[in-house]
């Protein structure tokens, strides 16, 4: 039960991580624009981040379904990663601790905005529940960090723990919730939304930087452990 609440909380984590990384930040502000276009009606502003935030869970449930589900039902599969997920779960954890310090580049800025007004546009069309559409659409948009901290740390998680709809449900969450923090700064409090994303750049900043050492840290250990077997 205590490994299985640590999870969760690793979950959460690189959910709440993944949402404000520069990429998945840009998507969640296109939304936090589309949901405040309702500002004069502060339950609607809070309806729309929470029909976001289903959305976006069930992308990431439907993926992480379909691959962890894929991975354990196959027994050749399954019998490789339980003798070998310990020695796979080292150099994975080092690569995506690289990729949050910069030092793997990604090529996360601009590309990604024509496609988020496209889906914006087609988005307002479904009125509130638009915010579903863009929370679903925006979870299977993966730039390599979100592609890095779901495939590269989240299901490697989902698969140790054998669990494909509640670890990915808790990360969909986290992704999410800043754009329900925000929805809320938007019905009662549109002023202070400028500071709140001052405030959250720097956040993320030291996020990223304390969960790369952490993913480093591990990482190294486990390869030291697993696949060299110096401890």
């Amino acid at each position: 039960m205590e490994t299985l609440l640590i999870a969760i909380g690793s979950a959460l984590w690189l959910g709440l991580l993944t949402s404000i990384s520069p990429c998945p930040l840009a998507t969640n502000i296109a939304a936090i624009s589309y949901v405040g276009k309702q500002v004069d009606r502060p339950a609607k502003v809070l309806l729309g981040g929470l029909l976001y935030t289903l959305g976006r869970t069930i992308g990431y449930v439907v993926v992480a379904l379909i691959v962890v589900t894929s991975l354990l039902s196959i027994s050749t599969v399954a019998m490789f990663l339980q003798q070998n997920l310990n020695q796979a779960l080292g150099p994975l954890l080092l690569v995506v601790g690289l990729i949050l310090l910069d030092v793997i580049p990604w090529p996360w800025t601009g590309s990604g905005s024509a496609l988020i007004d496209k889906i914006k546009i087609k988005a307002s069309s479904l009125g509130l529940w638009g915010a579903g559409l863009l929370g679903l659409v925006f979870a299977l948009t993966f730039c390599p960090v979100s592609g890095a901290l779901f495939f590269g740390s989240l299901i490697p998680l989902a698969v140790k723990h054998e669990s494909s709809i509640l670890l990915p449900s808790v990360y969909g969450v986290g992704t999410a919730l800043p754009v329900v923090v925000f929805s809320v700064i938007v019905a009662f409090a549109a002023n202070k939304i400028s500071t709140a994303f001052n405030a959250l750049s720097v956040i993320e900043k030291w996020m990223r930087r304390v969960t790369a050492a952490v993913f480093i840290g591990v990482g190294g250990y486990y390869c030291m452990v697993y696949m060299f077997g110096v401890l």
